[in-house]
């Protein structure tokens, strides 16, 4: 490979932030003191967490300057690692890599062996971006909703519909035979009827003051906003009931009580997809393979070049984005 290669960097002067497409030494590039594996980015993808870096509305990044992209696919150029070898096709997410490491807005990365899981057999690189870390996100919560007791038929809310993992949730219950409740600002939307959602309920019902126990009315949920609104749900799981957190769009604090836990047999599951066991990873990777298909991501996605990532990332704090936004790197 050249010597040089095109990155998107992010730099801060005077509490400034800006982004630009600009030429990138290898020798930047971060290297661990074995396993290092060079990959040639073919795809990455924005997600609200690199929103929150670019746009400097998060603490996410805190050295400059730096490649952001939380996450990327790619082919092996050169590897160190024992598991990988020039030509493979690998998926990284996670690990704090576009936080703490640098990311997949670039035409190359270098990360350890250790984050990388390899293409499931039969998957294309563009679906597995389109997937990637709000559809592994997902697939790990029905896991979790699964080893919890919970079975298809069940009705299960899913908060944040349009986002990300509320999409690739609301596909993946609805393929399961789940009955999908979306919670959403976005009603009159027709595409969360045509991932599968059954019944739609606005976001604000979720939103108000919270009460110890109120009517039972989901089975289980998937809730990535946190805050009022996860507390709301959690007193109106039925009985034996699950919620798998994910996320904290609405905020961290969690303003409940005991009562839905030692009253109902409620269970609060805690999603973590950033630092989640590989082994655990790649079996979601082979769930996911098996029950999607491209026809249906192709539905859930829009691809931008590169220099677009900054213009988007501004839209998706706008909140006018919905679905997933593929980058595209190398085709």
């Amino acid at each position: 490979m050249h010597d040089t290669f095109q990155a998107l960097v992010l730099n801060k002067e005077e509490n400034r932030l800006h982004a630009e497409v600009t030429d990138v030494k290898r020798d930047a590039l971060p290297r661990e003191e074995e396993g290092n594996v060079l990959v040639e980015v073919h795809y990455s993808a924005l997600n609200y967490k690199d929103a929150l870096g670019l746009t400097g509305a998060g603490a996410i990044i805190n050295e400059f300057p730096f490649i952001p992209g939380c996450e990327f696919v790619g082919k092996v150029i050169e590897s160190d690692h024992l598991d990988f070898k020039a030509g493979d096709e690998v998926i990284a997410t996670g690990f704090g890599i576009g936080e703490r490491h640098f990311g997949g807005f670039s035409q190359v990365a270098q990360v350890p062996g250790n984050w990388l899981v390899k293409l499931p057999k039969g998957m294309e690189m563009r679906d597995a971006i389109a997937i990637g870390t709000p559809g592994l996100t997902a697939m790990l919560s029905i896991d979790a909703l699964e080893s919890a007791g919970v079975r298809p038929g069940e009705e299960v809310l899913v908060t944040g519909a349009t986002g990300g993992v509320g999409s690739f949730s609301i596909v993946l219950l609805h393929k399961l035979g789940y009955h999908v409740i979306a919670s959403t600002g976005k009603t009159d939307s027709p595409y969360l009827y045509e991932l599968g959602v059954d019944t739609v309920i606005d976001r604000h019902e979720l939103e108000g003051p919270t009460r110890p126990l109120a009517r039972q009315r989901f089975d289980a949920a998937i809730d990535s906003i946190g805050g009022n609104t996860l507390a709301n749900i959690l007193s109106q799981v039925r009985y034996e009931g699950a919620v798998a957190a994910c996320g904290l769009v609405g905020g961290s604090d969690l303003p409940t009580t005991v009562y839905p836990f030692i009253l109902r047999g409620v269970k609060l599951i805690g999603i973590d997809s950033v630092m989640q066991p590989i082994a655990r990873r790649l079996k979601a990777w082979e769930r996911l393979n098996e029950l999607l298909d491209s026809n249906v991501l192709n539905h859930m996605i829009h691809e931008i070049p590169l220099h677009d990532v900054p213009r988007q990332a501004e839209a998706m704090m706008r909140g006018e984005l919905s679905g997933r936004t593929v980058v595209r790197i190398h085709t």
